[in-house]
């Protein structure tokens, strides 16, 4: 009986860890780390990876350390786009955030192909990471990588050819190319490693 016990208050702590760091993260980011370039990215991604931590312990799975370093870049992809589409409009005469001096274009360029270099690199580890293929009972999700690629493209293709990248969730419900890059991931993915 004291083992049950223990066993959920282990389950309730990475459950509630994940929340408690998200609620102490966001609280310090409205406060005072949004006001700190390069920081303030950091703090966005961070949110990602832990809500991915909260939904892995709300549906009881495990997750790949590949995944988690995948969201965490691919969040620091997006906030960078974004830190670059505020330079354009300081540019244009609006300044709409205190810590946008602590960027320029050059830097978030090449912060952003980085960005986008690794997430590719962490995707690829995702889907060839034995514990993975084993889960899911294949070893071809390295497939899907196709689509990851083209997906990533395509974004800096919005923030650089475009200069529309003011919002990710505006560029995903308005660029149809890019939603079909994701529903054909989505179905290679569920195709690949779940039909059987």
């Amino acid at each position: 009986m004291i083992v049950g016990r223990d066993l959920e208050a282990s389950s309730l702590l990475h459950l509630y860890a994940p929340l408690l760091i998200y609620i102490i993260i966001n609280l310090a980011y409205c406060l005072y780390l949004k006001h700190i370039a390069i920081v303030d990215v950091f703090c966005i991604a961070s949110g990602f990876v832990l809500r991915l931590w909260v939904g892995a312990c709300v549906i009881a799975i495990g997750l790949s350390h590949w995944i988690v370093i995948t969201t965490f870049l691919l969040a620091v992809f997006l906030a960078l786009a974004k830190r670059r589409d505020d330079i354009l409009l300081l540019e244009s005469g609006t300044k709409v955030r205190k810590n946008i001096d602590g960027y320029n274009r050059v830097f978030l360029d090449i912060a952003m192909g980085i960005s986008a270099s690794l997430v590719m690199v962490a995707y690829i580890f995702y889907s060839i990471d034995e514990s993975v293929n084993e889960r899911l009972h294949t070893h071809n999700l390295y497939l899907t990588s196709v689509f990851v690629l083209l997906g990533i493209f395509r974004y800096m293709q919005i923030t650089f050819v475009l200069h529309k990248s003011s919002s990710p969730s505006k560029i995903l419900l308005t660029d149809r190319f890019l939603q079909l890059v994701i529903l054909a991931w989505l179905a290679s993915f569920i195709i690949i490693g779940f039909w059987r």
